[in-house]
């Protein structure tokens, strides 16, 4: 496949020796932590870090894909431009140093903020103040009390704190289908337990 002018001269650089090598990896790793901080910066809130710590997650993540990049360079056939090929690898690893970082914090307890996005990962519109006390009472019910602990954690990460599924993969060193059957699993016993008090018909959601 023909490569664009610009792929082609990232592949150049990169596959070239001495300053001409140097200078595109720089380039290159200019390239990932600019991805990586703007990555970082928009999923702070979930993070619940700033400053120098925050920095460093994106310093982590654009150092280990371009490391990942520069070892699968012979791999790259131009189905894409180079920089949309490059920006994957350095979006995977803010991802899993997230879900690290996650993973890192004790338990799984929610914030008030966490608990008010429940409801639209149902599918719940608007609803009034005091029926949505009562759905979140509900769901705070089920989630403690059906969902076993590994459910419960995989639940809260993906659907609440918008961790990957692959950064979940690589933190448990399993693989994608059984991530998806846990987080299944936990929605099918949550809508149950709503639908047994009236809040879900059977089958919706």
């Amino acid at each position: 496949m023909a490569l664009d002018d610009v792929s082609a001269q990232w592949l150049a650089e990169l596959g070239a020796t001495g300053a001409v090598e140097q200078a595109g990896q720089r380039r290159l790793h200019e390239l990932l932590l600019r991805a990586a901080r703007g990555e970082v910066s928009r999923r702070a809130g979930q993070l619940r870090v700033s400053g120098a710590e925050l920095d460093d997650i994106a310093h982590q993540a654009a150092a280990d894909a371009m490391l990942a990049i520069l070892g699968k360079l012979s791999s790259f056939r131009g189905e894409s431009r180079f920089t949309t090929w490059a920006y994957k690898f350095v979006m995977f690893e803010v991802s899993t140093k997230i879900g690290r970082h996650f993973w890192q914090r004790p338990g799984v307890a929610m914030d008030a903020e966490d608990w008010e996005r429940l409801p639209a990962a149902f599918g719940f519109g608007p609803v009034e103040q005091s029926q949505r006390r009562e759905l979140l009472d509900a769901l705070r019910h089920a989630i403690d009390q059906e969902l076993t602990e590994r459910q419960r954690r995989v639940f809260v990460a993906i659907v609440l704190n918008g961790i990957s599924l692959d950064a979940l993969v690589v933190e448990w060193e399993t693989n994608r289908n059984a991530i998806y059957k846990t987080l299944f699993d936990a929605r099918g016993k949550l809508r149950a337990a709503l639908a047994a008090k009236g809040y879900l018909e059977e089958g919706r959601g």
